[in-house]
């Protein structure tokens, strides 16, 4: 928790237990209290792979990500030597790895809402596999969840209830119910396969994203979603403002 004091984490914690009727002192949760940690840094990556070997956990939360490098947020080289860092921690320890995000403090710019407004580089969005999203609306919080491999839900209305010394937590307002064009959209393989064939179709073979929008009747938050996992898969690419299909792979060299 590298923007919070120890004595805040500590109620923070406590409070979300008392709301949950358990015993925080019972619980197997440990806080890293180093005064500084840098991932981009080779010595505290091995401090960091040592203290989860040590400890085993299932989780390990990271947050905020903007106070744990020294890093360009928008050099996607930098950027991704450092996702690709903990990726390798996830599967060498078999753990969880939640970072936290902060999104771009000036609206959502043209990358659209939920994972393609995360600040910086675009690999980000494309290295989580399960990306939430908090956004205000009003006097309510919208959860957005998209994930790599699966359809999304429909976004969740939330709100704080109770006070700091009265069990503050979000309560589940109402479920966001999806369009009838987004239900016919259906699961991640469907919208992705949608993408591909309208932008086969287009006049030019490319399309840009308003109009993949408009021709697919989606959320922008599942076409960005869908454009991020067609990209990681090398099915898609841009250029410019428009989406067009990757040019084949050249043939393999037939070895004698």
């Amino acid at each position: 928790m590298a923007e919070d004091a120890a004595a805040v984490v500590k109620e923070r914690l406590a409070g979300l237990c008392r709301r949950r009727g358990l015993d925080l002192a019972s619980l197997p949760i440990g806080v890293i209290t180093a005064p500084s940690l840098r991932l981009d840094c080779g010595r505290d990556q091995r401090r960091l792979d040592e203290t989860v070997r040590q400890h085993a956990p299932r989780l390990l939360l990271l947050d905020p990500f903007v106070r744990l490098h020294r890093i360009n947020e928008n050099d996607a080289g930098e950027v991704s030597a450092l996702l690709g860092y903990l990726r390798e921690l996830q599967r060498r320890h078999d753990l969880a790895v939640a970072v936290v995000h902060h999104t771009r403090k000036h609206g959502t710019g043209s990358g659209g809402g939920g994972g393609q407004s995360l600040r910086g580089s675009g690999d980000f969005f494309a290295w989580v596999d399960t990306a939430l999203s908090l956004r205000r609306q009003r006097q309510q919080l919208i959860l957005s969840i998209e994930h790599r491999a699966w359809h999304s839900p429909p976004p969740v209305s939330l709100t704080l209830a109770g006070s700091e010394t009265d069990h503050a937590h979000l309560a589940v307002v109402a479920t966001e119910p999806m369009g009838e064009a987004e239900r016919g959209a259906g699961t991640v393989t469907d919208i992705d396969a949608a993408v591909l064939r309208a932008l086969a179709d287009a006049p030019g073979g490319m399309l840009a994203r308003a109009a993949l929008r408009a021709t697919l009747g989606v959320r922008n938050q599942r076409l960005g979603a869908a454009l991020a996992r067609l990209v990681a898969t090398g099915a898609i690419q841009r250029s410019g403002d428009a989406w067009l299909p990757a040019p084949p792979a050249p043939a393999p060299i037939p070895v004698p």
